[in-house]
């Protein structure tokens, strides 16, 4: 008896290089449609997420077992990001941000309590609101100017850009030492379009008192559970698998890449984690088929993988985005932390209130009392945020985070929580328990670092980091070019480079790439689906119609 052949699989073969958000956001896309889609997801690391990862703590120590030490929180908008996390019962927490800027009275300003640099500035602020709206009515002539220029063509006060804008700039979207040359439209973006600002501009103090912002849960866990589910439905993920070679690709024969292990001890640089490595190709090569290519991975990576392949368009546009080495290190110095930083309440520190309202946060500030709108947030004066600036270059700073503040787990217990008459909030941690993360900015100004002060028995992990900036060339260059490579030679790009430094918008990217590829976008929110159809005309040139929602 003749046996029945076995039937042709039609499916689209797609292959996602990079297991990060926008890898992840473009699978889960994707394989809603199991007959139209094989997927499969292709990563150096052993683990997904990208940047978003979580470590594991001494819980007798530090009050809990893990913590976020790459990507921590974001903002309410933050819609697709949310999304995704809460389909697998992880929920992101509301904290209230507390941020404190400079070291000493000359340098130090914050959003929780009136500052002596925020009276003397006061002029600047309420210029600078004026300017905001100047930009977005000029958008793209005035929003593609560096800040550096802006500031100096309406002439604001050094020290207002120095003490002010570029410590803000840099903490809250990773500019790091690179503020200065950051296009004027992404500052106009943080403080007025809805889809992407992190709070309002404040008139008075520039940075809103106490603005709502959310923290993530355990990303480690997220990733875990989001690949099993995926893996569930058909997708393939490889993890420790490099693509060594993009052998070729077309519209006509699609794509071919050679894959091998990934060494993870390769050349491994000590005190670093998962840095190093080398594909093992002792192992063996293995060349693989598909019909599509969505590249997840930083734009420089991209460029080096698409190697002779690359159109000169390619070349031109991926090689316009400038990325920076950075290091953060993971600590317990306390000692160090205070030194570096405002971290307590002084009257020193404090500007004489002018109304009811500021007498209320100095009260906050030292604990006197509650704040009305401080959503079960302990009162005090209790910073998540720190940035340290150098005295030789002021507008090149340090970052920081007490993580002890900012993750919603060192003060809350899941155990409790919810049961009757418990608030499910922790003892709070002695201060000398407190985790810390000191960011150290651009390798090339390692000279100007205080990383050597730390105490070496309280490091807890030192890792690199590749970082975006978004100078005014990403805007001239980067963003405007991706529609014009996006789609090409059966290959697309996502991740949140293409646009701005936000887990949210690598989601967001890694969406539209699948809709590019004729998955359906399933409209949740409208507040979503607006930054969708924006993402989409930007980068890729396509207009997103409500009710149409395959890319076809």
């Amino acid at each position: 008896m003749a046996s029945k052949p076995v039937a042709k699989d039609t499916r689209k073969k797609v292959v996602i290089i990079g297991g990060g958000a926008a890898g992840m956001s473009c699978a889960a896309t994707l394989i809603q449609h199991p007959s139209k889609f094989a997927v499969t997801i292709i990563e150096k690391e052993t683990f997904l997420g990208g940047q978003a990862t979580s470590i594991s703590l001494d819980q007798d120590k530090y009050g809990t077992s893990w913590m976020n030490d790459g990507v921590q929180g974001g903002s309410p908008v933050f819609k697709h990001t949310f999304n995704f996390m809460r389909k697998y019962g992880h929920e992101p927490q509301d904290v209230k941000l507390q941020v404190a800027f400079g070291k000493g009275k000359d340098g130090f300003w914050t959003n929780c309590f009136p500052s002596p640099l925020v009276d003397e500035y006061s002029a600047d602020i309420r210029k600078f609101g004026k300017v905001l709206k100047l930009i977005k009515y000029t958008m793209p002539l005035l929003g593609l100017v560096p800040i550096r220029i802006m500031l100096r063509l309406f002439f604001f006060s050094k020290g207002f850009g120095d003490k002010m804008v570029y410590p803000l700039i840099a903490l809250f979207l990773g500019t790091g030492n690179q503020t200065a040359n950051v296009a004027c439209a992404i500052l106009e973006r943080l403080f007025d379009d809805p889809n992407m600002k992190l709070w309002d501009y404040d008139p008075e103090t520039l940075l809103p008192n106490l603005p709502q912002m959310v923290t993530f849960p355990h990303l480690g866990n997220f990733y875990r559970d989001w690949a099993d589910d995926l893996r569930s439905k058909g997708v393939e993920i490889r993890t420790s698998t490099s693509v060594t070679t993009i052998k070729s690709r077309s519209a006509k024969n699609g794509v071919v890449i050679n894959t091998a292990p990934f060494d993870h001890s390769a050349n491994k640089v000590p005190d670093e984690e998962n840095t190093g490595g080398a594909p093992d190709t002792s192992k063996g090569v293995t060349e693989e088929h598909y019909d599509e290519l969505v590249l997840c991975v930083l734009a420089d990576a991209a460029k080096e993988l698409l190697g002779k392949t690359s159109t000169w368009r390619e070349r031109f546009v991926l090689g316009g985005a400038k990325f920076f080495d950075d290091i953060t290190i993971t600590h317990s110095d306390s000692d160090y932390f205070a030194g570096n930083h405002e971290t307590t309440f002084s009257d020193a520190l404090c500007a004489k209130p002018k109304n009811k309202q500021q007498e209320d946060q100095i009260a906050f500030a030292k604990n006197e009392i509650k704040n009305r709108e401080s959503d079960g947030e302990p009162a005090g004066y209790r910073p998540m945020y720190y940035t340290h600036s150098y005295q030789e270059n002021p507008q090149k700073i340090e970052m920081a985070f007490d993580c002890t503040n900012y993750q919603h787990q060192f003060r809350q217990d899941p155990h409790t929580r919810g049961e009757e008459g418990a608030t499910g909030d922790k003892p709070p941690q002695p201060y000398e328990k407190h985790i810390f993360q000191s960011i150290f900015l651009d390798k090339t100004n390692s000279h100007l670092w205080t990383a050597d002060n730390i105490a070496e028995d309280k490091i807890i992990l030192k890792k690199w980091w590749h970082q975006l900036g978004h100078r005014w060339q990403h805007y001239v260059r980067v963003v405007p070019g991706m529609m014009f490579i996006n789609g090409k030679h059966s290959t697309l790009y996502a991740g949140s480079w293409t646009l701005v430094n936000m887990h949210e918008m690598a989601c967001v990217s890694g969406i539209a790439a699948a809709y590019r590829l004729g998955a359906e976008y399933v409209p949740f929110d409208g507040f979503a689906e607006d930054l969708m159809g924006k993402y989409l005309g930007l980068i890729h040139g396509v207009w997103y119609k409500r009710g149409k929602n395959k890319g076809e």
